[in-house]
Formats: structure tokens, sequence, C-alpha cells
């Protein structure tokens, strides 16, 4: 899914729109009991050259093969046509390109649609009057895909609750296959609770409705969203918003005999409680609470984690840091890292986290088949898309307490590396004493923490 708070070019007329997202905001918030019936309108010349602006344009293209750059040759023509199709009704929302992403550890793939350049734009407009409304509406428990709010940000939410909690009852949330169950009945009829527009609405089921082309082949599915749409992250959220964060908030929460928690990103979500019973309870009408809306729950990976602090060690104990190779009860996942309780170096039991074991392989294996398909490249080309890899592991996985995975990482990816030069041919032999003066020349970066969750510590 594209983020929402994707590149954005400035505009003449950025300031002009932004004052005007501004009001709808505003309206929106003071009157959150009002259902808004009159957006479109919003939607005009300025607010579509905007939302062209604020469109990636380095992405792949969709059905029709038109890329961003052939679009912005006859740019003003091209939004004058999109904007008066869309208001007129005649709009018709082209099949999204199916392309398939690796996921897990068994050779499992993530299906991900590729909308169009001119559909993106489209979206983009949709969602920048949409989100102004939703917004005000979201709780502070939901991060996904929102402005301003990140996964690191959820994490370390989830990290201060379990802290001052000193642990509890931890919920893990796993909803099978989200974005091909989603209801689509059920997905408008929540959207229309708060936002009753005929343009906006009429966009939004087409969009739905969309074909997926894949192999040639177009096909249209009963249910789903497909992955990838600009507007798809947030229709997601205002789906979870009603189905799991009001109803956590307004009607699970005030039945508890404990304190209680909700962290969300998209659809990663554990709760945290303060008593066992009260997560018990919430686990058991789960099901039914999803299933109300079309949506199923796994049933082995949905489950009740029991994750209080160890009891403190007397003054005669040896420390144990076994805790951080243990990944037995008391440990759980989100958001690619696995949760558990260690010991700090002054001896008090803290949260941390590491890589989870298919996160840890998953990037492990990709580097190794990375090294495979270029292994005929000029190492100095090689040795910058390695390094650019790392980089970009170690920005997302370089937390407090996880550089022994880091480093499993720099030492997978230097054995891949020397592996698969040395089969540049048959007598390309490379030793070990070869590959130190190679990377000597060309340095792979070293793990490193990027961001902390200690006291006191500024993140890069």
């Amino acid at each position: 899914m594209e983020p929402q708070d994707a590149t954005m070019n400035e505009t003449s007329g950025s300031e002009a729109i932004s004052t005007r997202v501004q009001r709808i905001a505003k309206l929106a918030r003071e009157n959150p009991a009002m259902v808004l019936t009159t957006l479109a309108h919003h939607i005009d010349m300025a607010w579509m050259r905007e939302a062209y602006a604020r469109t990636r344009k380095d992405g792949a293209p969709g059905v029709d093969g038109q890329s961003a750059e052939e679009y912005a040759r006859n740019l003003d023509v091209n939004l004058a046509a999109l904007l008066e199709r869309a208001k007129s009704g005649t709009y018709r929302a082209p099949p999204v390109r199916r392309v398939h992403i690796p996921k897990g550890t068994k050779g499992e793939t993530r299906p991900i649609g590729i909308p169009t350049f001119e559909d993106k734009v489209l979206q983009r407009a949709v969602t920048m009057v949409l989100e102004a409304v939703y917004e005000q509406d979201f709780y502070d428990c939901s991060y996904g895909f929102r402005p301003g709010r990140s996964q690191h940000q959820a994490l370390d939410s989830l990290r201060e609750v379990l802290m001052e909690m000193h642990g509890g009852w931890v919920v893990e949330l796993d909803i099978r296959k989200f974005f091909d169950t989603v209801d689509r009945g059920h997905m408008q009829e929540l959207v229309r609770r708060r936002v009753r527009d005929g343009v906006l609405l009429r966009l939004v089921g087409k969009w739905l409705n969309a074909g997926v082309q894949e192999h040639g082949a177009t096909s249209y599915p009963d249910a789903g969203t497909p992955q990838g749409g600009v507007i798809s992250p947030l229709l997601s959220n205002v789906y979870l918003h009603y189905v799991l964060d009001e109803w956590f908030d307004k009607e699970v929460k005030p039945r508890m005999t404990g304190r209680a928690h909700l962290i969300r990103f998209a659809d990663d979500a554990v709760m945290v409680f303060a008593n066992e019973r009260d997560a018990r309870r919430v686990l058991a009408v789960l099901p039914q609470r999803f299933g109300k809306y079309g949506l199923t729950l796994h049933p082995d990976k949905t489950r009740v984690v029991a994750f209080g602090r160890p009891p403190k060690r007397g003054p005669n104990e040896r420390r144990d840091d076994r805790p951080d190779d243990d990944e037995g009860p008391g440990s759980f996942d989100m958001l690619g890292f696995t949760h558990h309780w260690a010991q700090s170096r002054k001896g008090n039991w803290v949260v941390k986290r590491k890589t989870a074991k298919d996160r840890l392989q998953r990037i492990i294996r990709k580097v190794y088949q990375w090294c495979r398909r270029r292994m005929h490249q000029p190492v100095r080309e090689q040795s910058k898309g390695l390094s650019a890899i790392l980089l970009g592991h170690y920005n997302y996985y370089g937390v407090t307490s996880n550089h022994r995975a880091l480093k499993q990482v720099y030492q997978a990816a230097k054995k891949a590396w020397k592996h698969w030069l040395g089969r540049r041919s048959s007598r390309a032999r490379m030793t070990w004493d070869k590959m130190e003066r190679l990377l000597a020349r060309y340095t792979l970066p070293l793990p490193r923490i990027t961001r902390s969750y200690l006291p006191n510590a500024a993140n890069p």
C-alpha cells in the first residue's frame, strides 16, 4: 500500500489547498455526529493539481502502461478531463494490475494491485477530502498509514504501555487475509456513517468493484479491496475504526475490571490487559465481533499470551540473560519484532525487541537471492546495491537490544556475497583472505542502532 504521506512536490497552490483541508477538518471536528453530504465541491482543478503533486511518480505503470512522465506531457488537459468524468459519473475505474511479492518463509506471496497513474491521482484527490474528515474521528490507538504516524511510534507506544503496566496479558489479533475478504457492502455502509456525498460514494464503490488483471485475464472478485491503491489504507482504517477501535473504546473498556489498551497498525493489532479474566473474556467474543463484519480470525495465531514481568531476583542470585534467546511463553510478535522480557545492564527487567524469526529468515534469503541474480555485475555496483539493502534493514530493525540480529544479517550478507562471487567462473575461487581484501575496498555498512527507546536517548 502506498503511504498516506507520499513524497509531495510543493506547488504554488499548496498553501491554499492546505487551508481548505483545515476547513473540512474543522467542520468534522466540531460536529462529530454530523453526516457530511456535500464535500465533492472542494475537488476542483487546483485540488487536482495538488493531488497530482502528492502522487508518487516513480511507481510501476498500471494496465494502460502509461507512466507519470507521459501523463504530465498534457497535464492540465488530462486533469480537466479526469475531473469532469469524476464529477459527471462517467469515470470508469480501470482494473488494477496484480503482482505478487514474497511473504513469510515458505514461498508464500502477497498480492499487490497496481492502479493506473490517472487512477492514483483521482484516488489521491478523494483521499485528501476523506482523510480530513476521518482523521478527526480516528482514535490515538491507530497508527497505520496516517499522517505523522509510523510503525515505530506504534511499537514505542506498545512498549510504554507494557512497561507502565509491568506487563500483563496480551491478546494477539491475526485477521485472515483482511484485504481479500473485506465485505464491500459493510465497507460502503461504514463509510456512509460519516460521509454521504454522492460523488465520493460513487467513486469509492467503483474502486471497490474494479477488476483485477493478472496474466492478461481480468477477474472481478466478490469481496476484498486490492492492496496497492492510494485510497486502500484509508478505507481499511475506516473499516477497522468501527469494527475494532470504536468497539474496544466504547464497549470493551468500560466492562473491564482492570486496565486495557489497544495498539493497532492497519490490520496488525494487539490488546494489553491487566487481568487474565478480562483478556480471555475479550478473546472469546472476538470471533463473533469480526464475523459480524465478514472477517475471520486465525484460530491458532489469535491467542492470549501471559506477558507478566518476571519476579525480581534475590541479591545472591546470578543474572541470567537467557530470555534474549527464549521465544517460548511470554513473547509475542508485532510489526516484525518479537517482544520479550530481558534484564538490562543494571539487572532490571525491561521489555526488549528483536527481529522476529520469520523476518530474519526473509531478509537473509532476500540477500542470498539478490547476490545470485547479480553475480555477474561489476563488484562496485554489487557493493552499492547490497549496502542499500543493509542500510534499509538497519533503519527499521536497528533498535536498542537488537544488535545481535543485525549482526546475523551482516554476516549472512558477507557469506552470500562471497559465495556468489566465487561462482562467477570455475577459476574465480573466492577465499576469505581475498574476500576481506575486497571488503576493505568495497565496504559494507556495519550493523548500527538507528533508533533508541532508552530514556533521554535521541533518535536520529
